[in-house]
């Protein structure tokens, strides 16, 4: 599950947390939040930005000969 949690603090700082968002597709998800929110003063990557999904790939290759006998 994906999920955006938002800590605002007293003195106008807003910490921004994103789970369940595997990969660098988490800044576009928060890109126009961040917009909206003002200045970014640090970034930390989680492990999920450093996963991979998993993608399988199946390549088939049929090669047919015949033989004039």
């Amino acid at each position: 599950m994906e999920t955006l949690e938002f800590i605002i603090y007293p003195d106008g700082r807003v910490q921004e947390k994103v789970t369940g968002i595997i990969g660098a597709s988490c800044a576009e998800v928060t890109a126009a939040i961040e917009a909206q929110l003002g200045q970014v003063v640090s970034q930390e990557q989680t492990s999920e930005y450093f996963a991979q999904t998993n993608q399988q790939s199946l390549t088939a290759t049929n090669k047919a000969t015949f033989s004039e006998w």
